[in-house]
């Protein structure tokens, strides 16, 4: 095994890695995705301002989501030119090159020279940037390419320590397993969907071996690291929450904590977790063929539908101690691949199947086909023409469907808002579910805004929030302040029948159309109470 210490050549390799994939940002241009619009620039924006108070569900549920990883993004886009805020996301989510680089370099076990190694090391590290999602998610704010590399990274410590996380010093063992755990912790801190990835860190733990001390202190010492930094990153935002609305996860799970503010549901989306057995079974087959069946934005790829198969066949193999006494990935760390993704994938599937949360699984893919073709009993020529057949198949099915972007241009965001006479005695109510959250960044500041329908809240539903809103729109009109309606230019229909049930009525003649720097088209209309 080559030393885990880098040459010149290789931070240079990775560094250059890091540089392309910024400047690849920076030309692909602006995220216009529907996240970004609806909370990814309004979250950091709301609590920077201190306007969680003041506005409500201006993002739908995404309101009260953790807005702590937004914030970097946004600092630098709002105090720096638009391309160095693109550039700097563009080489944070670059940056899965190097655990990639790192686990590949420590785990190959083929016959070349160390030189030899490194190359292959690379080439894979590259192979897993170019998953069909993995490139579509390039320079948005969806940040699933961006946790990975804190995943990677704890996944990248237990495969380049095992041996000594196996069977060397307690004290030793346990360091290292709280920098991988707090790393892994993070991930989950800064964005729950991360959580299945906490499980399978867990059982690549297990999956190491050694004495029953060495897996009691890894189990442990990781564990506590683990919760430490969930914690870190996410108790404070779910004290806050709690303390403003009585459920620390509002509204998710709400009918668990009751909270008066919102109706006693789940608010979850379980649209695509499947339920009956043979679908479970034959899931990743399912969203290979048709995109629809685990997520929102379209792509196209193989790769993890094959790591799934051949991981399956490669462990019963294993079981029945046929595997190839070969093998391609030095063992040890085909137990801590193997186990990091059976059992992060079967929590997935149970509490999210949503495609995109598993980006992660493109990325390590190659590296999960070349661990199961090595396992394989064949003669190590068939194993290579196998796996080129695999790479050149990865590569030519692959198409990804990216996403519509925006010129690089200052400000990032900005609105063609028509003038406000009264700033300071305006009120601004929006309707529908269109994405709208990034328009009430470009508003004065003074100015509340309140988003009576969508998704959320509708204006029947009898939650206390919507008698809120109620009784704060009727006391602006009664104190003689102005109203004013954002709503998307193709829902209009939509906003009038919520505005009757707040017996408002539009003022059609006065309504102004606008667009923004990003995408859509809306409309601005005052409005006036119903007699």
């Amino acid at each position: 095994m080559p030393a885990n210490r880098l040459t010149a050549r290789e931070y240079a390799f990775l560094g250059l890695g890091v540089l392309f994939w910024a400047g690849f940002v920076i030309l692909l241009g602006k995220d216009t995705s529907w996240d970004f619009r609806n909370y990814h620039w309004y979250a950091p924006y709301a609590l920077l301002n201190h306007r969680m108070a003041m506005d409500v569900v201006v993002a739908h549920q995404a309101s009260y989501y953790n807005p702590y990883l937004d914030i970097p993004f946004y600092w630098l886009a709002t105090h720096t030119r638009a391309w160095i805020a693109l550039g700097v996301l563009g080489a944070a989510q670059g940056a899965n090159m190097v655990p990639l680089y790192l686990i590949a370099r420590a785990a190959l076990r083929v016959k070349a020279s160390p030189s030899d190694i490194k190359i292959m090391a690379g080439a894979l590290s590259l192979l897993g940037m170019v998953g069909a999602l993995t490139l579509t998610e390039f320079g948005t704010t969806y940040y699933d390419n961006v946790m990975s590399v804190l995943v990677l990274s704890g996944l990248a410590i237990l495969v380049l320590h095992r041996d000594a996380l196996r069977q060397g010093p307690l004290k030793k063992t346990a360091a290292i397993s709280a920098a991988a755990g707090l790393m892994t912790g993070m991930a989950m801190g800064l964005k729950l969907p991360e959580m299945p990835f906490c499980v399978g860190f867990a059982a690549a733990l297990v999956a190491l071996g050694g004495s029953w001390k060495h897996q009691l202190t890894r189990l442990a010492v990781g564990g506590i690291a683990g919760v430490i930094g969930v914690l870190i990153f996410s108790a404070p935002w779910m004290l806050y929450i709690y303390e403003l609305t009585g459920n620390p996860l509002f509204p998710y799970f709400n009918d668990y904590w009751k909270s008066p503010l919102a109706l006693e549901a789940p608010y979850r989306d379980l649209r695509f977790v499947p339920t009956h057995f043979w679908r479970q079974l034959f899931f990743p087959i399912l969203f290979t063929l048709d995109w629809h069946v685990a997520d929102d934005l379209g792509f196209q790829d193989i790769r993890v539908m094959l790591a799934y198969l051949l991981v399956i066949a490669a462990a019963i193999v294993w079981m029945f101690k046929r595997e190839s006494r070969d093998s391609l990935i030095e063992k040890r760390s085909v137990a801590i691949l193997f186990a990091f993704f059976a059992a992060s994938y079967f929590a997935w599937l149970k509490f999210f199947a949503i495609y995109r949360y598993i980006i992660l699984y493109e990325m390590l893919a190659p590296l999960l086909i070349i661990a199961a073709v090595g396992l394989l009993p064949l003669t190590r020529r068939s194993r290579y023409l196998i796996l080129g057949g695999l790479c050149a198949a990865c590569l030519l099915v692959a198409r990804s469907d990216f996403l519509e972007r925006a010129p690089v241009e200052d400000p990032y965001v900005q609105a063609a808002l028509p003038p406000i006479p009264h700033p300071d005695k305006t009120m601004v109510v929006m309707t529908g579910d269109a994405p709208m959250g990034f328009i009430a960044t470009t508003l004065p500041p003074q100015i509340p805004v309140l988003r009576i329908d969508g998704w959320m809240v509708q204006p029947r539903d009898g939650t206390r929030m919507t008698k809120d809103m109620m009784h704060r729109v009727a006391t602006h009109l009664a104190l003689g302040g102005d109203l004013y309606l954002i709503a998307d230019a193709g829902d209009m229909g939509r906003a009038r029948d919520a505005l009757a049930d707040y017996r408002l009525a539009i003022r059609w003649p006065e309504c102004q159309q606008f667009d923004t720097n990003l995408i859509g088209t809306y409309q601005w209309c005052p409005l006036a109470k119903k007699s």
